[in-house]
């Protein structure tokens, strides 16, 4: 049979690939990449569009699609042999992209381009990619350029064995319950979840897992206090030297690595440090700008949150008979404190949010925003029966698609995230190739006779990673390398995101993203004015603990010299004595499982959390003064941002919308700081 990722397909023929397939189309097509690159660049004497970037684009694009679903299925679906297949293929991923970021052929073409026969966007494209091959070592000698890709090639593979840690880590560690009495206070949904975990892996009674639906259940509702402990500390010691699987997935030995060549690879490249590198390609300009905004944030936050902090430990000693408020009993004294002041919980939030009534006012919100629907399209295979396959239309049009993966299973590595299947590029025909994402949860699965039911924390996850999609699928441009989210400042990749989260508590768009389980009836006002009353209950903890990963990962990141485990400890311990105002369990090794920054691509750039809370706050505050369905807002936030992909820079964007820069009031007045 032919190889299904080296032939032609419109959309991944996940039904058909193999593991055995990977390393064959990688090698086969790398290679031919190389030698069409090379035959390109050899026979122009004057590059210009038609002759050089749409064949380039061409040759790029077909082993995107290769990697494509390679990748996404590395995360969604893992297995021993897709792992070591993957594994190998990442090495020669890493190795053809240092090869082609310093082929002098190629760089020679990009340098005789006429840039004023180019449009705005393929301008963009350009600078893009000469700034790329400078940070790609084009300008180093042989030895320096050798040194480079051997530092990219480790590089790459490290972060992937620390996400592979993380994901063993999870799912190595379980405990098994017989009686539900050890359960009290778990809510039915939660009950029923642990239930068919102990039945996937055919056990009786109930498993507790570290997967995320579990592990929140627990901590926030297990009145086994014991439990919580011990639940705690086993997710907390992930993948490191303590804990119950202590040293079995330690990662202290690969971030040590990670940061000695992230170090090596920014001094090779001229900078002092890797956030001096991170920040080339990003809307802040220096060091010093990004520590000034986070720690202007944390002066703000800091007192508040221990005021936060001391109503709820006076609470709980009070009320809850807890004389000493332990990590472990935080979330769920917290959640008791919550239903005392506002008599509101997520539980009680849960039934009027099935899954799929959630999904269809999703689509509304998008709909009356920017005019568009969603229709599923059951001629698509999927990798697996929980994925669906969605069609994105506009006037009756396809004009994007999306894979909608939501629940949490055995194999896919937790949290959410959005990533790109196909970018929106014009083809080797001249026609449009449309835009497809991959968009990710993990929820609770249904059950064979319960929906799956949302917290309003999940609803919240859902528009946030959907708000990825539409700046990726709802993109007008044509150029690839700045379609969709291509392109974008990484600090401002997470504004479409973040301003979608704001219509989770709108009450007319509740209206009908809500219904309930039985009745199909919408939140009621009186629960609804709860919930939003409550919507900033302990926001400053909340924004100190975000505080926290951010300045630990620039501060880090600023360190010139390659850091020990130790050192790494010792600066995150000077971040936590500054913001933190919760206490810790002693076998705490958050940064074992910090994947964003030591597995993603978010080192130096968590930041970028916080810098984008501010434009989308700001940014929808717009939508408050006229109308948070307001069709002229919702068109201009469509004609600026959404559709202009990174085509643009990312604050004349936003200033083209909001008609002057961002500032910080709208977000602490969302997030009720004072």
């Amino acid at each position: 049979m032919a190889n299904p990722l080296i032939t032609a397909h419109k959309l991944p023929p996940f039904h058909q690939i193999k593991a055995q397939h990977v390393i064959e189309a990688i090698q086969k097509i790398t290679s031919e990449s190389i030698e069409g690159i090379n035959r390109l660049v050899e026979s122009l004497d004057q590059p210009d569009e038609t002759n050089f970037l749409r064949p380039l684009e061409h040759i790029q694009d077909r082993l995107s699609q290769s990697w494509s679903p390679v990748s996404h299925l590395a995360n969604v679906a893992d297995t021993p042999e897709l792992r070591e297949a993957y594994q190998q293929a990442l090495g020669m991923i890493s190795e053809y992209g240092t090869k082609m970021g310093q082929h002098q052929g190629l760089y020679q073409c990009y340098q005789k381009l006429d840039l004023t026969r180019l449009s705005q966007e393929q301008n963009k494209a350009v600078e893009n990619a000469l700034l790329s091959f400078k940070l790609s070592g084009i300008a180093l000698d042989e030895k320096g350029r050798d040194e480079f890709a051997r530092i990219q090639m480790e590089l790459s593979q490290l972060g992937n064995r620390f996400q592979e840690n993380v994901l063993d880590a999870t799912q190595g560690w379980s405990k098994s319950m017989s009686s539900v009495d050890d359960l009290i206070g778990l809510p039915d949904t939660a009950l029923s979840m642990l239930k068919q975990a102990a039945e996937s892996k055919n056990q009786q009674g109930w498993l507790v897992t570290l997967d995320g639906p579990s592990y929140l259940a627990v901590m926030t509702y297990a009145e086994n206090r014991e439990l919580r402990k011990e639940v705690a500390t086993a997710f907390v010691s992930r993948a490191s030297d303590l804990g119950p699987n202590a040293g079995q997935w330690d990662n202290a030995p690969v971030i040590e690595k990670i940061m000695a060549l992230r170090s090596q690879k920014a001094q090779l490249l001229g900078y002092e440090n890797y956030a001096e590198l991170s920040l080339a390609q990003k809307m802040a300009e220096t060091p010093e700008q990004v520590l000034s905004f986070l720690n202007q944030l944390a002066d703000r936050s800091v007192p508040q949150a221990k005021a936060e902090f001391s109503a709820l430990t006076d609470y709980a000693k009070q009320e809850l008979g807890l004389h000493t408020l332990e990590p472990w009993d935080i979330a769920w004294a917290s959640e008791k404190l919550k239903e005392h002041m506002f008599s509101v919980s997520q539980e009680m939030i849960r039934p009027y949010l099935p899954a799929d009534k959630s999904i269809l006012g999703l689509f509304e919100v998008c709909k009356r925003l920017f005019n568009v629907g969603f229709q599923q399209n059951h001629q698509v295979k999927v990798y697996h029966p929980d994925v669906q396959y969605f069609d994105v239309l506009s006037d009756g049009k396809v004009i994007a698609g999306f894979y909608f993966d939501l629940y949490a299973r055995i194999g896919k590595r937790g949290g959410a995230w959005m990533d790109d299947c196909r970018v929106r590029r014009l083809d080797a025909k001249g026609e449009i190739q449309i835009p497809v994402a991959y968009l990710n949860c993990n929820f609770s699965a249904p059950s064979a006779d319960k929906p799956s039911l949302l917290t309003h924390n999940e609803l919240t996850t859902l528009f946030h990673e959907f708000g990825h999609g539409l700046h990726h699928m709802l993109t007008q441009i044509d150029v690839a390398d700045v379609s969709g989210i291509n392109g974008v400042s990484w600090d401002a990749v997470e504004l479409p995101s973040q301003f979608m989260e704001n219509y989770c508590w709108q009450p007319e768009a509740l209206d009908f993203i809500s219904g309930h389980v039985e009745t199909g009836e919408p939140i009621p006002k009186a629960l609804l004015d709860k919930l939003i009353t409550a919507k900033n209950f302990q926001s400053a903890m909340l924004s100190v603990r975000q505080l926290e990963f951010a300045l630990f990962d620039f501060e880090l990141h600023c360190q010139s010299a390659p850091q020990t485990i130790a050192q790494i400890r010792d600066i995150l311990g000077s971040v936590r004595k500054r913001v933190t105002v919760v206490p810790l369990i002693p076998e705490n090794r958050f940064e074992n499982g910090f994947s964003h920054i030591f597995g993603g691509g978010y080192a130096a750039g968590y930041y970028s959390y916080k810098w984008a809370e501010v434009l989308s706050a700001d940014a929808f505050s717009l939508f408050e003064e006229n109308g948070v369905f307001d069709q002229k807002t919702g068109q201009a936030f469509f004609d600026n941002i959404l559709s202009k992909g990174g085509s643009q820079d990312a604050m004349e964007l936003f200033k083209a919308f909001r008609g002057r820069e961002p500032k910080i009031d709208a977000l602490l007045k969302h997030t009720g700081i004072q």
